[in-house]
């Protein structure tokens, strides 16, 4: 059975790491949510460490400059993981290839923290000579859908390319508004039969980074039964808790609020809509809370 929290205090003792996602639970795109920076300085003010966990496509620095312009603490976390860390690597590892990319144009920080490490930006090229393809989202995720690349993806597929996905994340919240991000286009591209390599949750490499960093932070190797995972979305934080092992808190008003809390914006959770949500995503939270307090 999943306990129903009034706070992180309710359980911070059971726990040594907090491994935290972010948007949805310390910002919905446009604002910090100042409770839940509160409740993690709180958490790590008794000892424990804090490790943020992002399924952003851009490198964990670039998460720390929005999350200081949004006014989050720095007493918050000790460090930050993302999704474009663990994509990084993977460009790092491909240097020279040619890639094919999807998504915003503007977006360019991936390839700047490439050239920054490797000495050499990722080699963009049109897709008929693309030895990989990299999607860091839709180019235009105001306008477009996932259906909308189903013409490139049958391209992609007739020549059994590789799909780098840099944010398995298939919606987001944007100001209370959802959009669909990266991870929509790699299920899709997955679902015809397409190879997919996912940076982030509910993938392993972004955790064994994040458990490499407490470790580091903590000095000692991290005892898995003291691990909570945090999050608001079910099939990347949960999931990806559920799979390592962890313990869970889920986050029932980011991404999921309407379906959990109806369309007031301070209605309460809906218990029987919980327990149908619950069941037929086949796994359960240890816990859940309406959002991150302490």
């Amino acid at each position: 059975m999943t306990r129903i929290l009034r706070g992180l205090a309710d359980v911070a003792d059971n726990y040594d790491i907090v491994l935290c996602d972010v948007w949805g639970v310390i910002h919905n795109g446009l604002n910090a949510l100042p409770k839940a920076a509160e409740a993690l300085a709180q958490f790590r003010a008794k000892g424990g460490t804090a490790v943020l966990m992002t399924n952003s496509p851009n490198p964990s620095r670039f998460v720390q400059g929005q999350l200081d312009r949004l006014g989050v603490l720095r007493a918050a976390y000790d460090a930050i993981v993302s999704s474009g860390d663990i994509t990084v690597s993977l460009l790092l590892a491909r240097a020279g290839a040619g890639m094919f990319r999807i998504g915003p144009p503007e977006e360019t920080a991936l390839f700047d923290e490439v050239l920054a490490q490797g000495g050499e930006a990722p080699r963009l090229v049109p897709l008929k000579k693309a030895e990989f393809v990299l999607c860091t989202g839709l180019a235009d995720p105001f306008r477009e859908t996932p259906e909308d690349y189903d013409a490139i993806l049958k391209a992609m597929q007739a020549r059994r390319l590789e799909l780098i996905c840099a944010n398995p994340d298939i919606v987001v919240e944007d100001g209370g508004k959802l959009f669909y991000c990266a991870g929509a286009i790699a299920e899709r591209y997955a679902a015809a039969g397409g190879k997919v390599i996912q940076a982030g949750k509910p993938f392993s490499p972004i955790y064994a980074r994040a458990l490499e960093l407490a470790g580091r932070i903590s000095k000692t190797p991290a005892d898995r039964s003291r691990i909570l995972a945090v999050g608001d979305a079910m099939r990347t934080d949960i999931k990806g808790a559920h799979d390592q092992g962890f313990d869970s808190l889920f986050v029932t008003s980011g991404i999921h609020r309407a379906e959990l809390h109806g369309g007031a914006e301070d209605a309460a959770l809906d218990a029987a809509a919980f327990r149908q949500f619950v069941d037929a995503a086949g796994f359960a939270p240890t816990a859940a809370i309406p959002e991150l307090v302490w």
